[in-house]
């Protein structure tokens, strides 16, 4: 080739990559044409100062065979290739090998036609998936600018830009971003025992021994002594027989890992922060009695009882493997909790309309209370359609259940506020408190991790009778009358759920939110406490917003009732490797706010929305689920 027509020498590696990435764009433009210019556009870029190569370029190479489009002399070519076969190639240049254009065959002629298909078909399936992901990096865009507000399902969501923003990585913020997926490099595959315990000696934070001094949080109260009550005071804090009369039992998890705790030794190994400032040091511990007073920092909203411990190395006051109930000496077996068939396939004795409207809505009016109420008012549930499973009709067949007495000690203490509503009705709330709440697992990533975890059970009385039980689930909860749930004599049995210690009325795997059982709880017969053993009782004005030690323990402190702030810590930023969040939903979530925010005034046993209905199962089958309340607003309930 003449030297004024020959293009600028390239290196071997330039024109190949010049050469893919001509062909690349003919692919997603003109797929069809990208065979045929493929020769051509390789004869362009590749130097040879030999004219007989450059004429074998415009063939075919040894891995297909393509018609030959010029004018060509085939004898000539044919002759030329045979030539050029032995041809040696510079030690930095690509080689080729030819083949006698004269052995082409018919299948020869038909692979460039497959080969074009493939072509199509390869570039087609690449500009879809290129298509879609654009698609929706831009619809989330528009989304998130025009409505920012539909993408915060919780409060965590609120922090959203500061959240992302605390990554050291420039691709898992975008990745969060515009994905959804963040924190992917902290990932860790779900195991049957969280976290690395570690012995207590390393668990103990700097400066701070293996105390006990927090046990006298709860002796140090103020209220003097009952001596100095008089008859009106002390009618203010007595808590009526029948409460204890039907205190409820708690069965909890055997394979169980975070136990009950205690709130007073909770708050010794915490630290409070603002936000992730801590405000005090890790020595000066907030206790019992002083706890309301971190409420002067932004109303104590955004105070968080900060772990003083890497959670993930399990220290043993967050385990509380002290505090498994101690089933009493002699054991014995309990007569069946229900003697009688009847009352899953028909009313319950004495649960009419008309008495269940007395003690139903706690607001309404007594001379309203005999109105003419439907059913579906009243929270009954029509069962026409229900088909409860064999051996819950025969309430376990009748067989006796055995139990551990009438439930074990546990050195953790429940706490009991007694809420007296008016006209008969009388409310009973139960709160159990846990260091941890270990979040559940969907196809093997845990969701949902939090220190400090509050649950409750709701007992409503009226003049003395038990009526209607609410138990406490991930911030919903289920009700039921108290003739369905089952009884150890005349107290109520509860489950307590593997890890989130969500409250059920059986034993068994219960499923919630995803379908198929992908997100469940897990509950069984393991030790039964008895919170009867060792509480703290009070009364509680809701109007007056006044909590008062009750006579049975009058020196119970009342200060850490009206703290406003979390009992754990706040959701771990996305630089922390400890964290991820994927499908909106993070691997540690908020600590939770305490008993006061959990609608102590509600009207019905619910905790749902006072203006919704509430129902009331007279039964305990899962096959029907009644609706599982969303959390209410935690400012719009003292």
């Amino acid at each position: 080739m003449p030297k004024s027509l020959s293009p600028s020498p390239l290196s071997p590696g330039l024109a190949a990559w010049l050469y893919c990435f001509h062909i690349l764009l003919l692919v997603i433009y003109n797929p069809a044409a990208a065979w045929s210019h493929a020769p051509r556009s390789l004869l362009s870029l590749l130097p040879s100062e030999d004219p007989a190569l450059s004429a074998t370029v415009l063939s075919q190479p040894s891995s297909s065979a393509i018609a030959v489009r010029e004018s060509v002399n085939i004898t000539s070519v044919t002759t030329s290739l045979r030539s050029a076969a032995p041809a040696a190639t510079h030690s930095n240049e690509v080689g080729f090998a030819f083949r006698d254009l004269s052995r082409l065959n018919h299948s020869d002629l038909a692979a460039p036609s497959n080969f074009r298909q493939q072509m199509v078909q390869r570039a087609t399936t690449a500009i879809v998936i290129l298509s879609s992901l654009i698609a929706y990096v831009s619809i989330n865009s528009l989304v998130r600018t025009v409505n920012p507000s539909a993408f915060i399902w919780s409060a965590e969501d609120k922090d959203e830009a500061r959240w992302i923003a605390s990554s050291h990585s420039w691709f898992d913020r975008k990745a969060c971003r515009w994905l959804g997926l963040c924190g992917t490099a902290h990932y860790r595959a779900a195991r049957p025992r969280f976290g690395q315990h570690k012995l207590v000696s390393e668990t103990l934070s700097p400066g701070e021994s293996n105390s006990t001094s927090w046990r006298t949080f709860w002796s140090n109260g103020g209220n003097l002594s009952d001596t100095t009550w008089d008859e009106t005071e002390r009618s203010r804090r007595e808590i009526p027989d029948y409460i204890f009369r039907y205190a409820p039992l708690v069965h909890l998890f055997s394979g169980e890992q975070f136990w009950p705790g205690d709130i007073a030794e909770h708050l010794y190994h915490t630290t409070p922060t603002l936000n992730y400032t801590p405000i005090r040091s890790q020595q000066d511990h907030p206790t019992l009695q002083d706890l309301n007073q971190l409420n002067q920092f932004q109303e104590g909203r955004y105070i968080f009882l900060t772990s003083n411990d890497d959670v993930e190395d399990r220290p043993s006051w967050m385990e509380g493997e002290k505090n498994i109930p101690e089933p009493p000496e002699d054991g014995e077996v309990a007569q069946s909790w229900a003697d009688w068939d009847g009352r899953i396939d028909g009313n319950i004795p004495g649960d009419t309309p008309e008495e269940r409207a007395k003690w139903y809505d706690a607001s309404q009016p007594v001379q309203d209370r005999e109105g003419n109420m439907t059913p579906d008012e009243l929270g009954y549930l029509n069962l026409e359609d229900e088909r409860v499973r064999d051996e819950l009709r025969k309430r376990y067949g009748g067989e006796p259940i055995r139990t551990e007495g009438t439930g074990g000690h546990s050195n953790a203490p429940a706490v009991l506020i007694v809420m007296d509503k008016g006209n008969g009705v009388v409310d009973a709330f139960w709160f159990y408190f846990y260091s941890f709440n270990l979040g559940n697992v969907v196809l093997n990533v845990r969701f949902g991790n939090h220190v400090g975890d509050w649950e409750h059970c709701l007992v409503r009385f009226h003049h003395g009778k038990p009526k209607a039980l609410f138990f406490s689930a991930h911030s919903a909860g289920e009700a039921y009358s108290y003739e369905a749930v089952e009884k150890n004599g005349e107290r109520p049995v509860i489950y307590s759920a593997l890890g989130t210690h969500a409250m059920y009325a059986t034993p068994g795997i219960h499923d919630y939110i995803l379908p198929w059982g992908l997100l469940h709880d897990q509950t069984d017969r393991g030790p039964l406490w008895d919170p009867l053993l060792n509480s703290h009782s009070y009364t509680y004005d809701y109007d007056n917003d006044t909590l008062l030690a009750s006579t049975l323990s009058p020196d119970s402190p009342t200060e850490w009732f009206y703290y406003n702030g979390h009992w754990g810590d706040k959701f771990y930023p996305l630089g922390d490797h400890r964290q991820y969040r994927f499908a909106g939903q993070y691997h540690y979530v908020n600590g939770p706010l305490g008993p006061r925010f959990k609608h102590l005034d509600r009207r019905k046993v619910c905790q749902g929305p006072d203006e919704g209905t509430c129902v009331i199962k007279n039964y305990i089958g899962e096959h029907t689920r009644a609706k599982r309340w969303l959390s209410t607003d935690p400012g719009s309930h003292r």
